[in-house]
């Protein structure tokens, strides 16, 4: 048999072997499915993205017709009115208000990441007794509505001397987020201790832990913690209905109000300056979006481990 291999030839216990092998299917694109199943996932995944479009599609073409069409159905502003954009632009300060809407948006991410960044940080690197049971309740406080905290955290503000100022849009932050120190806790548990350990018997403190190896390392997850809380507060409505009182400190969900009781129901009925409103308010998450997508699902798909 060893002859036979050396000159090339098959032995008969090989040959049987590969005769009762079953045939090798030849490889499908990228190998990992057939091709028809990744065109149908393509199609659907338009097909949704499509469906879930029709809305905003809507609203910027009606913003884009005279008074008299815009509940017209159909998906093309005829007859075409860009105008109205430049109306809604002089009939209130929407510059002052989209500024307000960035500072307090800013502020309520950065404070809001960087503060459940460190709690999380503790929770994941040191080990304490009832470690699980102060994480418990920690998660714990997102089972509470926030109409059960707002008149005391109102009352609160007050004592202060905060209401009709922006600080109450942001600064409860400052205390970190239950769901964000959860998403930002799984992503350092995923981590090597042994990176930590090795920086400790280096002469690292623990601040430097956190902002030179831990914050680098978890700058997708907190990338996501960021885009969220930058989008709940640039559409947080109810906290700028409680606290703000001049116009001048408006952010735009804020103003918007002003603009639909302004020019819409029980107004002047002129809901092309609505949605020419609202369509500017809507833009800058878009584009926020598309910037931050790919690091987007980066954060979320590399999110998780069980301590």
């Amino acid at each position: 048999m060893t002859a036979a291999v050396e000159r090339g030839v098959a032995s008969p216990v090989s040959a049987l072997e590969s005769a009762s092998a079953p045939p090798r299917r030849p490889p499908t694109g990228d190998g990992r499915r057939p091709r028809w199943q990744r065109v149908l996932f393509v199609v659907a995944l338009i097909g949704a993205a499509v469906v879930f479009m029709l809305p905003f599609v809507w609203l910027v073409s009606a913003s884009l017709r005279p008074r008299e069409y815009v509940f017209d159905t159909g998906f093309l502003p005829v007859p075409f009115a860009p105008e109205n954009y430049a109306r809604a632009w002089d009939a209130m300060p929407l510059v002052n208000w989209l500024l307000n809407s960035v500072l307090v948006a800013v502020a309520a991410a950065v404070a809001s990441t960087l503060s459940s960044a460190w709690i999380a940080f503790g929770f994941a690197y040191f080990r304490f007794p009832g470690r699980n049971l102060l994480f418990g309740l920690v998660l714990a406080t997102m089972m509470l509505p926030f109409a059960v905290t707002m008149i005391p955290t109102y009352l609160i503000w007050s004592e202060l001397g905060f209401v009709d100022t922006q600080v109450p849009l942001w600064a409860g932050n400052l205390f970190g987020s239950a769901f964000y120190i959860f998403l930002l806790r799984q992503f350092l548990l995923s981590l090597p201790r042994e990176y930590f350990e090795a920086a400790r018997m280096d002469g690292a403190s623990y601040p430097q832990l956190f902002w030179k190896l831990a914050f680098p390392l978890i700058r997708p997850a907190l990338l996501v913690a960021f885009v969220f809380e930058f989008k709940a507060s640039w559409t947080d409505l109810l906290k700028p209905l409680i606290y703000l009182r001049d116009e001048q400190l408006f952010t735009l969900p804020r103003g918007l109000k002003v603009v639909l009781d302004r020019f819409g129901y029980g107004g002047e009925q002129q809901w092309e300056i609505v949605l020419a409103a609202s369509v500017i308010a809507t833009v800058p998450m878009i584009i926020l979006f598309f910037l931050a997508q790919r690091h987007f699902t980066d954060g979320i798909a590399t999110t998780g481990r069980k301590a």
